[in-house]
């Protein structure tokens, strides 16, 4: 019996020995799937440094096995390390405390790569042991690379002020502008007594009053201002449009530095001034001179006028042109203007480049807003010819005053004489439109937008020369009447050569810009025997031609007239398209580019109609906003987007957003912050479950209505965003001046990435500005796993794309959430 028990005893001990193994072999088990599945390297140490474990991590870090570093010292992942480097790790942990140093460590093959490592004490079975982390710092490195390369090449001038005021660092653009020698110290160079700074209107300003010392001071950014620094040494006056930023340290509220971002304005401000200085007073030709320099500016005009090929030029080269009694005049002139601020106005004779007399009257002054008084500005007039009253009038009466052509009635008269001749009637009506002129027209001022038309006839009065009449019909749009009964390929040819006279890019205001034209062809008596019908149906004509590839041309033809109905017909069914239901929106998914997580998702409008079928969106958003019934749909998006967020809400789908795309017509046709309140209120959401999509066509609107609404809009908490950034005349200074919280990269600069090089720095550029200016960046059109890499490296986080999903139905959305697969969909 006592044989059973003892048998019995050691039965039970064995078990619960083999229990406790088991349990132990569990925690054994558990420890190492947790060790190995931190995504650092992560070593133990003895307290002497000899690797005791390493996880998975680590061997795929350093590329070696398990062997060669298990039982090493971890100077054999690290040689660079000191002898004593573990003293310091002693120390902190013996106290309780965690050891933090960044080192560089060592692959198999030699290569560095640094690391941030993170030491703690623990104990181990009565043994000491260290436990090491370490992070890899590569890409935060790279990072700040990419930063210090933009903040070198980018060309506006950057200036970091610590909060003493002194100069910590200025990129080579600042130093260019500001015009300091290469080796000088910044410190002496950039001392404020060595500078006197003004205002737009010439008032000297204290030094308190910078932009960078009031961001300091207030804590605040500074919007752009333009103010004007004169260096007392050179004496040279340069105009900067300024915008100052301040930067915190962490867990402080004053700043701890302020970065200066500015752009050299001078040219702009002086074409401005000339410009307005010009209109008046006579507005003919206009010139600037610099008493400093002896250099004389003067406009094109100017230059025609008095034959001189630059538009820069010295006083005794503007001298040459007139006659030498004349020149000891104008150059007393000149001297009293600069030495006691007199404004004169005298006729000079003068002789032209072909050697006949020239006769002008120059009308000069000292400019207000220069507070050195040096400059004077003024007006050439050419006064060779004089004209009859009753002449002046009748030519007035027919011609266009800004491009002299003839205007509007004036070739409705002619082109009615010449179909009212039978001999006279085979004529062809050319219908030219500038392409993209608007744009030009609304970033540069109506003023700018002048000049280009005045610039554009001239080109057109060269392709033409004397083979047909040519005037201005309205706006940016000109006719040219052309005879066909001799040359039936006329039209065609003028055509190519007005195009061919658009190839070279215009200057305005210190900018450069391309705008082509877009021509439409009708011929009498086929297309048209009266002047009305024959000008609709060339300007039918160039409609085509704009629409399928603009710097072209169209002739006009029986399909244009049926299209043309069509487009009518359109907008009708376009107008009834809200009341009869025929919209649906999709959803494509907005996903984290690194894990696939579906985060959010942007709207897209499409519509089928019973007559037409299936419409794409750039056939008919177009034609909605130029006849205004985008507002009433754009409303409708906006509520039905909301009203799909709060049923993806109350179904637990983690959708942060929904975004849509808002038009230029809704900012300025409607109370759009009233309407989105109201559909946010409907549906029960935040502010910040809606974002907001628009064009840079929105801010260079500019309208007092617009910034109302902007405002309006960020009460409410809604995200807005600038879609398709980069595309149109992008404006830094919108970025800052109004509540803008993101841009959306457009898929035309990621089409090319990462073997294009100019779509790569594109695509740089506009990542170092949404990172330089705390804004989120979206990126669109993502197509290929390839570009996905690319924008993971840049460190842009969303996209969206066909790599992901193209726009699903609210249900496909939800599917595609709960299954978590991003899939790789295909264009």
């Amino acid at each position: 019996m006592k044989d059973d028990a003892l048998r019995r005893k050691l039965a039970d001990a064995e078990a619960a020995l083999q229990a406790a193994n088991a349990a132990l072999e569990v925690e054994r088990n558990r420890f190492r799937a947790l060790f190995d599945a931190v995504p650092d390297p992560v070593s133990i140490l003895d307290w002497e440094g000899t690797v005791l474990d390493l996880n998975k991590a680590g061997i795929a870090a350093y590329n070696r096995p398990r062997t060669d570093i298990v039982g090493k010292n971890i100077d054999t992942l690290n040689p660079d390390l000191p002898r004593d480097h573990l003293a310091p790790v002693w120390e902190v942990l013996n106290r309780g405390g965690t050891y933090v140093v960044e080192v560089t460590n060592m692959r198999a093959d030699g290569t560095r790569f640094p690391v941030e490592v993170h030491s703690a004490g623990f104990s181990d079975g009565g043994e000491t042991r260290i436990v090491a982390v370490a992070r890899d710092l590569s890409k935060r490195h790279e990072a700040e690379v990419r930063y210090r390369e933009l903040m070198e090449v980018i060309d506006k001038g950057i200036l970091v002020r610590k909060a003493d005021g002194r100069v910590a660092y200025a990129n080579p653009a600042a130093m260019r502008i500001l015009d300091i020698p290469k080796g000088a110290s910044l410190e002496k160079e950039l001392a404020l007594d060595h500078w006197r700074i003004f205002d737009e209107h010439g008032q000297e300003l204290d030094d308190q009053e910078l932009p960078s010392f009031r961001a300091l001071r207030t804590g605040t950014i500074s919007p752009s201002t333009v103010l004007g620094f004169l260096n007392l040494n050179t004496r040279r006056l340069v105009w900067l449009s300024i915008t100052s930023v301040p930067q915190f340290a962490p867990g402080q509220d004053h700043p701890q530095q302020v970065l200066s971002l500015f752009s050299d304005v001078t040219a702009f401000k002086r074409d401005i001034t000339l410009f307005d200085r010009v209109q008046d007073l006579a507005h003919v030709g206009g010139w600037e001179w610099d008493a400093n320099s002896e250099h004389v500016y003067l406009t094109g005009e100017a230059q025609r006028m008095l034959g001189l090929a630059r538009a820069s030029a010295s006083i005794s080269e503007l001298q040459a042109c007139l006659r030498e009694t004349e020149r000891k005049r104008f150059h007393d002139a000149l001297t009293r203007a600069v030495e006691h601020g007199e404004g004169f106005e005298m006729d000079l004779q003068g002789i032209r480049a072909d050697g006949h007399t020239l006769w002008i009257r120059i009308i000069g002054e000292s400019e207000a807003a220069d507070p050195t008084g040096t400059r004077l500005t003024g007006t050439f007039q050419d006064i060779t010819e004089t004209k009859q009253a009753e002449e002046t009038l009748r030519v007035q009466a027919r011609t266009d005053p800004l491009t002299m052509l003839l205007n509007r009635d004036a070739v409705l008269e002619e082109l009615e004489a010449r179909l009212s001749d039978r001999s006279h009637s085979d004529v062809a009506v050319l219908y030219i439109d500038l392409d993209r002129f608007k744009v030009v027209n609304d970033v540069l001022g109506h003023a700018a937008g002048d000049q280009v038309i005045a610039s554009a006839a001239r080109r057109i009065q060269r392709a033409v020369a004397t083979e047909g009449l040519i005037a201005r019909f309205g706006g940016d749009e000109f006719l040219v009447v052309c005879q066909t009964g001799d040359d039936p390929e006329r039209p065609q040819r003028l055509a190519a050569s007005i195009l061919d006279a658009f190839g070279d890019a215009f200057r305005m205001a210190g900018e450069e810009f391309t705008i082509t034209a877009s021509v439409g062809i009708a011929r009498a008596p086929e297309h048209g025997d009266r002047p009305q019908l024959l000008i609709q149906n060339a300007d039918v004509a160039m409609y085509d031609s704009k629409r399928r590839a603009r710097n072209g041309w169209q002739d006009f033809s029986a399909a244009l007239a049926e299209q043309q109905q069509q487009r009518l017909q359109m907008e009708t069914h376009l107008r009834r398209a809200v009341d009869n239901r025929e919209f649906k929106l999709v959803y494509q998914p907005q996903v984290e580019l690194a894990t696939g997580r579906i985060i959010g998702a942007e709207a897209l409008i499409r519509w089928r109609n019973d007559t037409l079928g299936e419409m794409r969106p750039d056939h008919f958003i177009g034609h909605a906003e130029n006849t205004g019934d985008i507002v009433r749909i754009g409303g409708w998006v906006l509520r039905e987007a909301c009203q799909q967020m709060r049923r993806w809400r109350d179904e637990g789908l983690p959708i942060e957003r929904v975004a849509v795309n808002v038009s230029y017509r809704q900012f300025l046709a409607e109370d759009l912050a009233e309407t989105v309140s109201e559909a946010l209120a409907s549906a029960g959401l935040p502010g910040d479950a809606l974002e907001l999509e628009f064009t840079e066509r929105v801010l260079i609107e500019d309208a007092p209505d617009t910034l109302t609404t902007f405002a309006g809009l960020r009460m409410l908490g809604v995200l807005l965003s600038i879609d398709d950034f980069g595309e149109g005349y992008s404006a830094l200074n919108y970025l800052r001046r109004l509540p803008i919280h993101g841009l959306k990269l457009s898929q035309q600069f990621l089409t090319g990435v990462p073997h294009n090089t100019s779509d790569v720095a594109i695509c740089q550029a506009v990542a170092g500005i949404a990172q330089s200016l705390g804004l989120g960046l979206v990126a669109e059109g993502v197509e290929n796993d390839a570009q996905r890499q690319f924008l993971i490296r840049l460190g842009v986080k969303i996209g969206q794309g066909f790599l992901f999903a193209p726009g699903l139905t609210p249900d496909e959305l939800a599917l595609r959430i709960a299954h978590h697969e991003p899939s790789r969909a295909h264009a």
